[in-house]
Formats: C-alpha cells, structure tokens, sequence
C-alpha cells in the first residue's frame, strides 16, 4: 500500500463481508472503491437465497456464538457489535422486515435475497461508494499499488487502506474461487489451506441404490457417531446422491467429520432409520408372520420402512440379517455407513481455512501487511449452515471496515 495519506479504501470483494466494510467505511467520511472479478456483486449470496434467505438466527447469544468452535470467542468479539439483532434491524432500514422460523431461523418475509441486495446496492451507491465489476485482482505490483486484471487490459491503482472480502473457495464458478491464497502466502501472510466445510461425503453405494435413489431425503433419521468429544447424536435429514451422502444433517458434523477422515481414514456414523420406536419394538413386530408377504412389504408394514430407507437396509444386511428380526431390527436402529472421504471444495457450501487468526490484529489488519485488512470467509473459522455464516460475514465485515477507516484516519 502506498500509505496513510491517500483516505480513501479499497475494497475486493463485493459479498456481504465487503460491502459491510464499504458501508461503514463510508459513513465515516473515507471514500470507498468496491472491487469484484465477476459481472456483478453478490453472486453468492443471492444463490444463498434461492432456497430462502436464512440471514441468522434467534437463538441466545452464548449458544449462537458456540455454533463457531474453536472459534467462538473470535467470533463473538465480531458479534456483540452486530449480533442478530442488530442485523435485523439493520435489514429493516433496507426495507425488508424478517420473522423467525419455526427452527429458530431468521429470514426475510420475502424469503428472498435480490430485494435486500438491490435496496442496498442502491443506498451504497448513493452515499457515494463506486463499484467497479470485471476487475480480478493479481495482487500488488512493486510499488504496493493493486494489480488487476480487466478484460485483456491491466491496471493498477493505490489507495490508503484495502479490505480483503473474497469469499473462501467454495462454489468458485461465483467468484470465490480461492486464487487470492498465493497472493497472500507470497506477501508474507500467513494462510491455512482451504478444505470443504458444510459438504457432502462420498460412499461405496451399489449401482442399484446410486442410480435408483439418487436425490432422495432419508427423513427423519438420527445419525451417531464417535468424535474426539465423545458420542454425537442429532436428529433430522439428509439426502441419497450417486456419490454419496449430503444435506443439513450431514452439514452439522462435516467440519468434525472431515477432521476425523484426514486423521484415521475413512470413518463409520451409524443411522437409526427408526426414531420414533425402540429396538424392542422393532424386534417384535418383524417377528409377526410375513404371511406369504415379501421382505420389503413386511418392512413397510411392521416397520414403516421402505422406498430409500428400505434400500439401505438392503444395502448393508446379508440374507442372514434378512431373516432373523433381532439382526434385523439392529440394523435399522443403527446401520452402519462408512464415509469415504469429503467432497470436492468446488462443491461444498462453504469453506475452511485461509488467513490465519494469529496473522491478525484485533481490527482484522494482517500484521505482516499494515494497512490490508480481512473479513469474511478468507478469515479461518467455519460454522454450519442457519444463519450463522452469514451473521460472521456481516459482522467480520464491520470490523475490518471500521479498522481500516481508523487506519486511514478516520474517527468513528
């Protein structure tokens, strides 16, 4: 960077992390330039809104800033500036009022995300910040200026502060594709490779059940399985793909899961198919006479199994399993499903890693790099899906854009 005496801010990265920073950087007087590879800003974050926009969540302070591990309390420093509260009413001084789920989740009335994006894109635009699209950023040239590339021209320009905001590596045919991380590492900024967080896992399925089942949920179900805290149990759904498993329920453990797989290899959860009835139960009503009936209609009669819940229990029992209800009935409260390895970072919903938090001061400045600053998913935390990404992403953006207006010398 060329110094503290240009006052005006660079911002790279035009998702909700980078244009919180642009939003509070410019309420404090510093003139802002928004900066994003793509056509547009926000790409991301309006497919996060394709299913409903799930903006945070309503739950208590202390159990929403657990949802972020071995980076709770970082992130609860981001938070008790603009926790959930905040953040709805912020979206309310855009227009767009929220109600609370019945999971507790937080979302729009719209339950879409194009409304908030435009209505803030406009009210940015007219408080002054400019957006420039189609610029991919190389990095910085000799002089500290920022290099990027634009069509099949270069250009460089400098500004007083920067604030990184360009997403992890996940879903990268949006832009957050990663290429910052040797730009960085080359810098002197220390970064954790990026790995898939909230993603699928792959399974050894038998051609019969990928190609008959793929795209089904498999609901409800609880899933079991023994981590470095013991014995995890969570109720809810997930969904059969040719490759493997994915879905919210698989999402809840995929950080501790994946950590698990690069440890030891491939690991083994265990579904109880069956929730709602003991193994007791079971095991007396697959005793009950079939009465000429086959197997898979007595499972659905006896035991409420069958369609893609019946094709995993055909996938794991033996035809000795088949015909003793005690096997039987064991397997459908705790079948055995072995996780392979995670999916492709490309495909995961969001992802682990990048700068380190220890290669960060208090306002998101990298210590190697006075005058940079970063928010957002680059940041290495992770957290599951409801609500809690994006909370992260707003408030880690308000962070590093009230650090680099103090940087700049603003005073706020």
């Amino acid at each position: 960077m060329s110094g503290r005496n240009h006052r005006s801010l660079a911002v790279i990265g035009g998702g909700p992390a980078g244009l919180m920073a642009a939003e509070v950087a410019r309420a404090a007087g510093i003139e802002v330039d928004v900066y994003d590879r793509m056509g547009s800003v926000g790409r991301k974050f309006l497919i996060a809104g394709k299913g409903g926009l799930n903006l945070t969540h309503s739950e208590s302070f202390d159990a929403f800033v657990g949802r972020y591990g071995d980076r709770s309390a970082l992130v609860a420093t981001w938070l008790r500036a603009f926790d959930a509260d905040r953040l709805r009413a912020w979206a309310r001084e855009l227009g767009v009022e929220t109600f609370v789920g019945s999971s507790g989740r937080v979302f729009p009335l719209s339950l879409k995300a194009a409304p908030l994006l435009r209505g803030w894109v406009r009210r940015l635009r007219a408080s002054g910040v400019r957006f420039h699209v189609n610029h991919d950023w190389h990095g910085w040239d000799a002089a500290g200026a920022l290099r990027f590339r634009v069509g099949d021209d270069a250009r460089s320009v400098s500004h007083g502060a920067l604030v990184l905001a360009c997403g992890g590596g996940s879903w990268p045919v949006l832009g957050s594709d990663g290429a910052w991380v040797p730009r960085l590492q080359h810098a002197g900024i220390d970064v954790a490779p990026l790995q898939p967080s909230n993603c699928g896992f792959d399974v050894d399925w038998s051609a019969h059940l990928a190609t008959r089942h793929a795209g089904q949920p498999v609901k409800p179900v609880v899933i079991e399985w023994t981590g470095a805290d013991g014995v995890q149990r969570r109720q809810g759904e997930f969904v059969i793909t040719a490759s493997g498993v994915e879905g919210s329920l698989i999402y809840a453990f995929s950080g501790a899961i994946r950590d698990a797989i690069a440890r030891a290899g491939p690991m083994t959860i265990r579904l109880d198919l069956s929730p709602g009835r003991e193994q007791s139960r079971l095991e007396r009503d697959l005793a009950k006479p079939r009465a000429g009936r086959t197997l898979s209609e007595h499972l659905r009669r006896q035991a409420g199994i069958d369609g893609v819940k019946a094709a995993l229990v055909f996938e794991v029992a033996s035809k000795a399993d088949q015909q003793d209800p005690v096997r039987l009935a064991s397997i459908i409260k705790a079948l055995p499903l072995m996780l392979q390895r995670e999916r492709p970072l490309a495909e995961a919903i969001s992802s682990a890693g990048g700068v380190r938090v220890d290669a960060l001061d208090g306002a998101l400045m990298c210590t190697a790099r006075p005058g940079v600053f970063c928010a957002g998913e680059m940041i290495d935390w992770e957290a599951p899906t409801g609500g809690y990404l994006l909370a992260a992403c707003f408030a880690s953006g308000r962070i590093a854009g009230q650090g680099a207006a103090r940087w700049i010398g603003a005073t706020i």
